[in-house]
């Protein structure tokens, strides 16, 4: 917690976007996790699966939680508290810490499960690009025999179908009825079994994410996330905008506007499609993970430290005041980038993969993901998607072990298991990073099922949604400092926002129930 913070530590905020743009930072670290799992996996299977259908699903996905996860770094600038500890405040029944507190640590378990999905795929990336035995160049030469086979009677299907042949739309692939790589005579093979690449791969990035986090500091984090962010970003976007140029896989404005009207894929009667669409909502945009992150980044960027305990003062209220509109421009420049991009990821699926009916599952998911890449790259496409996927991927992986140990830090204190206050926080830091960079391998290695992985933790922050939501609302109108007024507009969106959580957690369990 942030008290007694030293007057020579306090900073008047930035006066115009300009000096602004110098304190930003939290929200990009939290755009480096969101633009990975949720955005390269989870949200390009459901273009997959659901076609164009889903994608105002998509955008509300990313702008509805961005309310409460800026209502969460408020509490956190005013009070100077950690989430855990903050949350462990909000009335309700206790058992040594109180039930929000326990909810999370289920949520959490999940959270760490997924993250060997995360992992996964950046071992099968490299795997693909730098085998490292006869196994792993045998594994890559069948399965990209397999994949092109399918792909090949794919697109041949689909221009019979353009043509008008009654046999080719009986048998062309639908929107949703997608294909497994591999099925058949892949599992008859069983040659992906014998391939133990991938797992090396996995455990050497574990490791090295390990070492990585236990040397480094905030600054470290920003900019390395920033930067893979950034260069996949551009990689994406310059793929959908060549794609636009090719007739056979362009987006046309019918597409697009189709998936502007709220209405569920008919194709699957809305079933496989939409399951995996509710998993996806819980992880695109900001997941529950990152909207329980997000205040310790807005603590290690300054924000709280900055403004210094309350006190009573219009100095001090300057001071928050200022600070509170450097994390609203924070968070909605971060919501800007990964809303823009996830859009992108969800399209290129529906276009490529949903068109071809592949959908991307097990040890080669990689392979299956990176055909969004091939109508524009053609025999590069797989080179140059594997080294954006990597990118992003490890981006994910690496910011999400490091907040994920920043909260369970937390966590050991509200749960009276260390006595060693601020002092012990660093320590335990640096050893929950060993601990969950392994620990997220250990999944991988042993399921080796990145997909099920990621949408299984989707899934459970889906239901950790409406609880945060209700925890915002009650630091809104039950510790809000009253010299900081909110808006009615503000009030009202952020209202909407805890309604569109509660709404997805409901649907989503009942979905799976």
């Amino acid at each position: 917690m942030e008290t007694g913070t030293p007057k020579t530590q306090l900073r008047k905020p930035p006066k115009n976007f300009r000096e602004t743009i110098r304190y930003l930072g939290p929200g990009l670290i939290i755009a480096a996790a969101i633009v990975g799992a949720g955005e390269l996996i989870a949200t390009t299977k459901t273009g997959a699966d659901a076609g164009f259908t889903l994608l105002w699903l998509i955008i509300i996905g990313c702008l509805v939680k961005v309310f409460v996860q800026i209502e969460l770094g408020r509490f956190t600038v005013i009070s100077g508290k950690k989430t855990i500890e903050a949350l462990n405040e909000i009335p309700g029944p206790r058992k040594r810490v109180n039930w929000i507190v326990w909810y999370w640590l289920v949520m959490f378990i999940v959270a760490i499960a997924q993250l060997g999905g995360v992992i996964g795929g950046v071992g099968q990336s490299l795997a693909i690009m730098f085998p490292l035995t006869e196994a792993g160049i045998e594994a890559n030469t069948f399965q990209e025999k397999q994949i092109r086979k399918e792909v090949d009677e794919a697109l041949k299907k689909r221009s019979l179908l353009n043509s008008g042949t009654a046999a080719a739309k009986q048998s062309a692939p639908e929107p949703g009825k997608t294909i497994n790589p591999q099925n058949g005579s892949a599992r008859a093979e069983n040659r992906l079994e014998t391939s133990r690449d991938d797992i090396y791969w996995a455990f050497i990035i574990s490791l090295a994410t390990a070492v990585i986090l236990l040397l480094g500091r905030y600054r470290l984090i920003q900019y390395i996330s920033t930067a893979l962010v950034l260069v996949f970003t551009l990689m994406i976007i310059m793929n959908f905008l060549q794609l636009q140029s090719l007739p056979d896989w362009r987006v046309s404005t019918d597409e697009f506007i189709s998936g502007l009207k709220f209405g569920l894929p008919e194709a699957v009667q809305g079933r496989s499609a939409l399951a995996t669409a509710l998993a996806t909502f819980g992880i695109i945009g900001v997941g529950a993970t990152e909207l329980i992150q997000y205040p310790y980044w807005c603590l290690e960027k300054g924000y709280a430290r900055w403004t210094g305990p309350s006190e009573e003062s219009s100095e001090w209220v300057e001071r928050a005041s200022g600070w509170l509109k450097v994390l609203n421009w924070d968070a909605w420049i971060s919501a800007s980038i990964y809303t823009f991009t996830t859009c992108i990821f969800y399209l290129l699926g529906a276009a490529v993969l949903g068109r071809t009916g592949l959908s991307p599952a097990g040890t080669g998911m990689i392979r299956t993901l990176s055909e969004i890449f091939n109508p524009v790259f053609g025999e590069t496409a797989q080179a140059i998607f594997i080294f954006g996927a990597v990118a992003v991927l490890f981006s994910t992986f690496f910011v999400a072990i490091a907040g994920h140990a920043r909260t369970s830090a937390d966590a050991l204190t509200v749960f009276r298991l260390s006595k060693g206050g601020e002092a012990a926080f660093p320590f335990w830091t640096r050893i929950f990073c060993v601990l969950f960079s392994m620990l997220g391998f250990l999944f991988y290695a042993v399921l080796r099922a990145p997909v099920a992985l990621v949408l299984a933790g989707g899934l459970m922050q889906a239901t950790m949604l409406p609880v945060l939501g209700y925890a915002a609302l009650y630091y809104r109108y039950k510790r809000n400092d009253s010299r900081l007024p909110s808006s009615w507009i503000r009030d009202a969106l952020l209202w909407i926002s805890v309604a569109g959580l509660l709404v997805a957690g409901i649907w989503a369990v009942t979905s799976r129930l």
